[in-house]
């Protein structure tokens, strides 16, 4: 029997309707103030949403690839990295991001016997060095290998207070590495070497509202579009997640879709790579194992938002040095995702849910606005260099910190059912805390700063 009449019968349900019997069943109360909420970033949530109320024209359309499970690799020790590589890929991890800070590193050393084939592999630098870039795409082109390499000096600004060199000089060799760089129409799927990134992790771990991030990452990458004549490879866009879970799959998906608008403007043809990270923002000490917790939801949220890859975060990150078994169980969660959840199997699985697109509008919209004040009063560089885009952030980090501080903001474990006989005094490989690192900079750099590092701070000093 065919059920494709299985509900003609029944007339159609406007959301005017809805509201209207909601209102009936209130008794009196009032409808916005008793059922509708407001985001930190000024989005009204309401209790329900209706296709006549969606703008359809908007919607986004997310890759159709599977997402690559991403694992960090910090080099000091060529051997050992290349060692660590080679196991990790053996035991789930799908593409590798090396941190590499000394520019004498043998590439040939650090990817022997590594697999090139359907592995990509990211390189973070903490320079910028036409010889190095040059190293790494000509072995990319020889070995059909696909490198990603990051490099964004504006980040650098933003981060460290400091260009590497200067404005002119970085993107002087910016220009240079672009102009030498092969462009990807006519290639081949593999020997790709892409150069360009913008970090935007640092937007969400120092304390932005997600409009704030969304708009500063597209002013950041406004400033290569307009001080590079040609970008003719595809931009890495890293990104942190957090664990408000819906408004974080809106969060990817409005980045994407605000991306490919500006993107437009420029004729660039490419869509954006996204790498996605768990937070850092609502990490604890206290109580870590939480952490595995909220890491999880927020893989889930960059799955579904669309992230072309994720780096999960282990749940010891924060004290213990890197390590086999936090790496292994943060690789598990991502393979739990991918192999037992079949999160991998969808594409653009939030694709008509009335609710998650219509956040992705309005935060899409919010951040455009956000975008066009700041090309309005000088561009994303005059605007950090002025102060403003640090004092913006610093805002709505007061006011995060503030919602912590009362609890209203819950981290559990940690400013609700603490345990107070964790003892962590003796668990510390790492400086957990904002570093001071006193010194001349160019600019007041963007200072990442968890929610509960002051309360942490006054527990370790009243441990026995």
């Amino acid at each position: 029997m065919s059920n494709n009449n299985l509900f003609s019968d029944f007339d159609p349900v406007s959301s005017k309707q809805w509201k209207q019997q909601i209102q009936y069943e209130l008794k009196g109360a009032d409808y916005n103030e008793t059922l509708v909420w407001e985001s930190p970033e000024g989005i009204k949530v309401k209790p329900f949403y209706h296709l006549d109320e969606l703008d359809a024209k908007n919607n986004v359309s997310a890759p159709t690839n599977a997402f690559t499970i991403l694992q960090n690799i910090f080099v000091h020790d060529v051997k050992k990295s290349n060692k660590t590589a080679l196991e990790t890929l053996s035991r789930g991890a799908e593409s590798i991001r090396f941190t590499i800070e000394n520019e004498t590193t043998s590439i040939e050393e650090l990817m022997q016997n590594l697999p090139l084939e359907k592995v990509s592999y990211y390189f973070y630098l903490s320079f910028l060095s036409i010889d190095f870039v040059t190293k790494l795409t000509n072995f990319a082109s020889q070995n059909k290998a696909n490198f990603k390499i990051l490099l964004d000096p504006i980040g650098q600004l933003a981060k460290d207070g400091n260009w590497f060199e200067n404005l002119d000089k970085d993107f002087e060799k910016l220009n240079a590495i672009a102009k030498n760089s092969h462009p990807l129409e006519g290639w081949p799927t593999d020997g790709v070497a892409t150069f360009l990134s913008c970090n935007a992790n640092l937007y969400d771990n120092a304390g932005a509202n997600m409009v704030q991030q969304v708009a500063y990452t597209i002013a950041h990458i406004n400033e290569y579009f307009n001080r590079i004549p040609s970008i003719n490879q595809p931009i890495t866009i890293e990104v942190s997640v957090g664990t408000n879970y819906f408004f974080e799959i809106a969060k990817l998906r409005a980045l994407r879709l605000v991306f490919n608008s500006l993107a437009k403007e420029y004729n660039h043809n490419f869509d954006c790579h996204i790498v996605a990270t768990p937070t850092k923002r609502n990490k604890t000490l206290y109580d870590y194992n939480v952490n595995m917790l909220r890491t999880t939801t927020e893989c889930m949220s960059a799955i579904i938002g669309g992230a072309n890859a994720v780096a999960n975060l282990p749940y010891d990150a924060l004290y213990h040095k890197d390590n086999e078994f936090g790496d292994r169980i943060s690789r598990n969660q991502l393979l739990v995702l991918k192999h037992e959840s079949y999160f991998d199997k969808v594409n653009n699985p939030a694709d008509g849910a009335y609710y998650i697109e219509t956040i992705t509008q309005q935060l899409a919209e919010k951040a455009l606005d956000l975008f066009k004040d700041i090309e309005r009063n000088g561009g994303f560089i005059t605007q950090l260099i002025e102060g403003t885009i640090q004092r913006k952030i610093s805002e709505s980090a007061a006011k995060q910190q503030e919602l912590f501080d009362s609890g209203k903001e819950v981290l559990l474990g940690t400013n609700k059912y603490p345990n107070k006989n964790d003892r962590m005094k003796d668990e510390l490989e790492l400086y957990p805390f904002v570093k001071q690192n006193p010194r001349k900079t160019l600019i007041t750099p963007i200072i990442e700063k968890r929610l509960a590092e002051k309360l942490e701070q006054e527990r370790l000093t009243t441990e026995k």
